[in-house]
């Protein structure tokens, strides 16, 4: 009797224990594979800035720095890395989520209500970026090797 008394609380513990480990195993996993698919977070920017690795349509060159592509421009190609490594990711994050968000509603969402259909898929990004900016990095980042 007692021995049942003693294991339900332990099993609770070491089953809670287990479960916020793998959600912090998972928001690592997600922060990491998000930050380095390269096409939302570095290769939409470079290919607004610098022609790499094809240029933007329909002339094949850049965007203006000083517009809005261009700073969109600045936020994809350089946030993605700090996000990879988790360097001041909730202020990154929170910028990405909305420059996605704004990117959406601007250019895709006018083409059609769904995703799949209006070439946004990769703008719907902004609910993990929003994610990051509430969560923050995590253990495994530069900000908590700096104590943030």
């Amino acid at each position: 009797m007692l021995a049942r008394q003693i294991q339900q609380p332990v099993r609770e513990i070491m089953t809670a224990r287990t479960s916020a480990r793998s959600g912090r195993l998972g928001a690592r996993t997600c922060r990491a594979c998000s930050a380095s698919w390269p096409q939302p977070c570095s290769l939409a920017g470079t290919t607004k800035l610098f022609a790499f690795p094809a240029g933007v349509a329909p002339n094949g060159g850049t965007v203006p720095l000083m517009s809005q592509m261009g700073l969109g421009a600045i936020l994809e190609a350089f946030d993605g890395g700090l996000l990879l490594v988790g360097l001041f990711t909730r202020p990154v994050a929170f910028l990405l989520a909305g420059e996605m968000a704004v990117a959406y509603f601007q250019f895709h969402a006018p083409q059609g209500f769904w995703p799949t259909m209006n070439g946004g898929v990769l703008a719907v990004l902004c609910f993990i970026w929003l994610y990051f900016s509430a969560a923050g990095a995590g253990p495994w980042s530069l900000d908590s090797r700096r104590g943030k």
